[in-house]
């Protein structure tokens, strides 16, 4: 996992970017993102990713059901500022963090930046 912005975009260099060159090193696969991600939505999407890795038949689909929860607003920011709907329940958001202004996560910004690189399997 990438967890870094614009890690999937690339030059002539390195074509699918860091994440690329990550599987070009020898990584099965990796996950990277397409533009500027916020912070506390990837960190909701990908602790939900583990959780369905755990289950998911291959890792693409584990990053598909994650991105769902996203969707679904399975997966959110309560009131106290802590991610629910992934384990461990209640990750507190801490409070230097950038703000988040939709609480369900499931703007198309927060899920959809978000591809695999190399072997989904």
């Amino acid at each position: 996992m990438l967890s870094a912005c614009s890690t999937a975009l690339g030059d002539r260099e390195a074509e699918l970017g860091f994440g690329g060159l990550a599987v070009q090193a020898g990584v099965k696969s990796a996950i990277a993102s397409l533009w500027s991600v916020n912070d506390v939505a990837t960190a909701a999407l990908i602790t939900r990713f583990y959780k369905d890795l755990r289950t998911a038949s291959i890792k693409a689909e584990a990053l598909r059901r994650a991105q769902l929860a996203l969707i679904k607003g399975q997966v959110f920011i309560d009131p106290n500022n802590q991610i629910q709907g992934i384990e461990p329940s209640g990750i507190p958001i801490p409070e230097d963090s950038p703000s988040i202004r939709d609480r369900q996560l499931i703007h198309p910004y927060y899920w959809s930046g978000f591809t695999m690189i190399g072997n989904p399997w």
